[in-house]
This record gives structure tokens, C-alpha cells and sequence, in this order.
């Protein structure tokens, strides 16, 4: 009970240190954004553990900010968090393959969204993400949540060019289980979870555990492709809707979970 009494206080003091701006634009956010529903919540170890979810464009990471519980913590792209990193990355990640003709203005919209970016997810619960040899601080906060008692949230799709449900995973995140063992003696597990926000729901599959004694490359690609093939599973076994992609296309291009 000391413990938790402990972290409590301290996700309160870290609320209070938020700067204003911030607190307002969360409760803006709050107050304007759908609701969503959690299916499946008792997929979810009471141990902590990661859970991997589609991105969804950017409905995922805020569902997650606001309707998940407050001691889980998101990946983020760094770049987003650095001012001077934030246009390149943003125009590159999100609008780069818009009508030539309006590039331009994508271009503009980059560079003056980059303070408001970096005044969200620098406060937002997020882990900065690094693909090069910053990787390693990125994998040393998360096992620093992980010990905590925090749940740690992964969106680990990028645009493959192919149209499918769910794009593919990049499988570098299972290797956080690889660093969490060798640092803790902890088996780690991961959460299969499809966000929908046409549905207004989050909801989770069935956990897959990682095994210390396989070969590194192929225990990464055997927990990624489970989990996201589980999430395509979710997709396709619910009530007919609309899946929105990882790549931000026009919604009359958004594909359908059942034909």
C-alpha cells in the first residue's frame, strides 16, 4: 500500500508540473474528443508489461493519453520533441506524399507546429524513441517505467506501401524484452491492442511472452508477427466498420475490416 500511495503522489506532482498551456490544451482535448470504450481489459497482465497497438494516425497515441490509465507511458518519435527536428520529420512522416500542389503548404504547417509539438509531447506520458544509437535511452526509460509499475505503449507500424488492415511492424521494440531480462531476470509480456476510432474503442487480445532462451532476430520477428497479427484479427472479428490507416490518406480511401 506504501508503494502505491507513493507512486500516486507522484504522478500527482508530476501533473502539477506541467506548464499551463499544456493543461489546457489536455482538457480542450478531453472535452472535445470522443469517448472510447475498453474491450478486453483482462488480457492485460497485473504484472506490467507492453501492449502493442495500430497507430491509427494520430488516434491512437491520444486515445492513450487520455483514456488509458495514468501510469502507462507512449513511445514518441523524438524528433518530435526537438523544435529544430520537428518540420523535417513531421512533412517527411505525415505529409510527404500529398498532391504536389499542396506540398507547400504541408511544408508551412510543419514548421509552425513544431512549438505546439514540442509543448505536447514533451509532457504528454511519452518515451522518446531514437532509431540510431540513441535507442539505448530510449530502452533504459522504458524499463525504468517498466519497474515502476507502468505499462508501456507501442505503435510500431510504418508505411510499407502495401494497403492492408494493419501496416507492417517494425519488430525492433521486442528487443526491449531482450535488454528488460538481461537487466531485471523479468519475462516480459505483450499486449495485442486495435484501436478503432469509428468504433470509439480500444481493445485488447491475448498476451505473448517472451522466451530468454530463443535467438534474438528470430524472437523478434515471432512476437511481432503474433501481435500483429492479432491486432488484424480484432480488426477483421468485430462489427463492420472503417479502419483508419497508418498512412494519412483521404477517408473515402480508408479500408473496410469486412467486405
Amino acid at each position: 500500500m506504501t508503494e502505491l500511495k507513493e507512486q500516486k503522489e507522484k504522478q500527482n506532482a508530476e501533473k502539477q508540473e506541467k506548464p499551463l498551456g499544456f493543461r489546457i490544451l489536455k482538457k480542450l482535448l478531453y472535452a472535445f474528443y470522443p469517448r472510447y470504450t475498453m474491450v478486453g481489459e483482462a488480457n492485460i497482465p497485473d504484472e506490467p508489461c507492453v501492449i502493442i497497438g495500430n497507430h491509427a494516425q494520430i488516434h491512437g497515441p491520444i486515445a492513450c493519453e487520455l483514456y488509458m490509465p495514468e501510469n502507462t507511458y507512449c513511445w514518441c518519435a523524438g524528433q518530435m520533441m526537438v523544435k529544430e527536428e520537428v518540420p523535417e520529420y513531421a512533412y517527411k512522416d505525415f505529409w510527404s506524399y500529398k498532391p504536389k500542389w499542396t506540398k507547400w503548404f504541408y511544408k508551412i504547417a510543419a514548421h509552425l507546429g513544431a512549438p505546439l509539438s514540442v509543448l505536447i509531447f514533451n509532457n504528454a506520458r511519452t518515451i522518446p524513441v531514437w532509431h540510431d544509437r540513441r535507442i539505448v535511452k530510449t530502452f533504459r526509460m522504458s524499463e525504468e517505467k517498466l519497474e515502476e509499475g507502468c505499462n508501456v505503449v507501442i505503435f510500431p507500424e510504418y508505411d510499407d506501401g502495401k494497403s492492408d488492415l494493419i501496416s507492417s511492424f517494425n519488430d525492433g521494440f521486442a528487443e526491449l524484452a531482450r535488454f528488460y531480462y538481461r537487466h531485471y531476470g523479468k519475462i516480459l509480456n505483450f499486449v495485442p491492442m486495435y484501436v478503432s476510432p469509428r468504433l470509439r474503442r480500444i481493445q485488447f487480445g491475448n498476451p505473448i511472452s517472451y522466451d530468454p532462451d530463443s535467438v534474438s532476430a528470430e524472437e523478434r520477428h515471432r512476437i511481432s508477427e503474433y501481435l500483429r497479427s492479432e491486432v488484424r484479427l480484432i480488426a477483421k472479428s468485430i462489427e463492420k466498420h472503417k479502419v483508419v490507416p497508418y498512412r494519412n490518406v483521404k477517408k473515402r480511401e480508408y479500408p473496410k475490416n469486412k467486405q
